[in-house]
C-alpha cells in the first residue's frame, strides 16, 4: 500500500497516463476531431461547391458528369449580354410576337412581356434572371446576335455562349439554346456551371440583379404610354431562407430535374456551387444549404 504525498503523486501520474492513452486510442480508431464538419449527403444527382476567393474545390458529387441544366443556362445568357462592347443597358427592345409564341409553344417560364412594348436591356436582364423569363431570353438573343434574320441572330448568340464557355476552358459544357430549353445538346456539369457563375459574378450588374428579390419594370407601350409591369419575383428561395445568400439562379425541366446554382458570403468568405437533378424545389434548396454549411465549416 502506498501512502502519503508520494502515493498521491503516483495516483495522479497514473490517471494522466490512462487519460492520454484513452485519447490516443480514440484517435487510432478514427474519432472525429472537435469542430469537424461531416461531409454532407445530398439528394441531387450532381453537386459541387468551391471557395470563390481561392477557387479551391470543397465538395463534389458527380461534379464532371454532363447533365441537362434547365434555366441555369440563363447565367451564361446574362454573362454574354453583359460582356457586349459598349453595352447600353437603357437601350430599348421592342417585344415581338415571336417571343410570346415561343412561350406558348414550349409552356415555358415567362416574364409576361407584352407584344409591342419597349423594354430596356436592363429590364430584360431582370426579367431573365428573376422570374426566369424565356421571353426575355429570346429578346436578348435576338438583340445581341448577328444576322439579317431572327433565326440567324439566335444562332449567332448561342455561338457566343459557346465561345464564352471555351474561353473559360470548360470541356463539359455546350449550349444549343439561349434559355435551357435544349434541342438535344444543351448540357453542363456542376463544376462547369459553378465556374460560369463565378465568372459572371465578377460583373457588378450581374451581382446586383441576382441578389434582388423583387423588381418592377416600367415599360412603354406600342402607343408610347407608360406601363407598370407586375413585379417580378426571384425564384431563388435561398435569398429569403439562408443568411448571406447573394445569388444566383434556379433551373428545372423534364430532363434537368430541379437545379440550383447558389452563392453566399459569411465573415468575408464567399462560397459558390451547383446542384443538378435534385427531386424538388425543397430538396434543391436543402441540398444547397447543406453544401454551403459544409463549405463555411471547412
Amino acid at each position: 500500500m502506498i501512502t502519503g504525498i508520494k502515493g498521491t503523486r503516483f495516483r495522479r501520474a497514473a490517471a494522466v497516463t490512462l487519460t492520454t492513452g484513452a485519447v490516443l486510442a480514440a484517435g487510432a480508431f478514427g474519432a472525429a476531431p472537435a469542430g469537424a464538419v461531416a461531409t454532407p449527403t445530398i439528394v441531387a444527382k450532381g453537386g459541387y461547391v468551391m471557395n470563390n476567393g481561392t477557387a479551391a474545390s470543397l465538395y463534389g458529387k458527380a461534379a464532371d458528369t454532363r447533365r441537362s441544366t434547365g434555366s441555369t443556362t440563363k447565367i451564361m445568357t446574362a454573362k454574354v449580354v453583359l460582356a457586349q462592347p459598349n453595352l447600353n443597358l437603357d437601350a430599348k427592345v421592342t417585344i415581338q410576337k415571336a417571343y410570346s409564341d415561343y412561350i406558348v409553344a414550349n409552356t415555358a417560364s415567362s416574364a409576361h412581356l407584352i407584344v409591342g412594348d419597349k423594354v430596356t436591356v436592363r429590364q430584360l436582364l431582370y426579367g431573365l434572371m428573376l422570374p426566369s423569363g424565356c421571353d426575355a431570353a429570346y429578346a436578348l438573343a435576338d438583340k445581341f446576335g448577328s444576322g439579317t434574320t431572327r433565326a440567324a441572330r439566335v444562332k449567332s448568340f448561342i455561338g457566343k455562349m459557346n465561345a464564352a464557355a471555351t474561353s473559360l476552358h470548360l470541356t463539359n459544357t455546350h449550349f444549343d439554346s439561349f434559355d435551357g430549353i435544349g434541342n438535344g445538346a444543351n448540357y453542363s456539369t456542376p463544376r462547369d456551371l459553378t465556374k460560369i457563375a463565378s465568372s459572371a459574378m465578377k460583373n457588378s450588374m450581374f451581382r446586383t440583379i441576382v441578389k434582388t428579390k423583387s423588381y418592377t419594370a416600367k415599360t412603354v407601350t406600342a402607343s408610347n404610354t407608360p406601363r407598370t409591369m407586375a413585379a417580378w419575383l426571384n425564384t431563388n428561395g435561398l435569398l429569403s431562407s439562408y443568411s448571406g445568400t447573394i445569388g444566383v439562379k434556379t433551373g428545372s425541366g423534364p430532363e434537368a430535374g430541379k437545379c440550383l446554382v447558389f452563392a453566399a458570403t459569411r465573415n468575408g468568405k464567399t462560397v459558390i456551387g451547383t446542384v443538378l437533378a435534385s427531386t424538388s424545389i425543397a430538396s434543391r434548396e436543402a441540398d444547397a444549404k447543406a453544401l454551403m454549411n459544409y463549405a463555411f465549416g471547412r
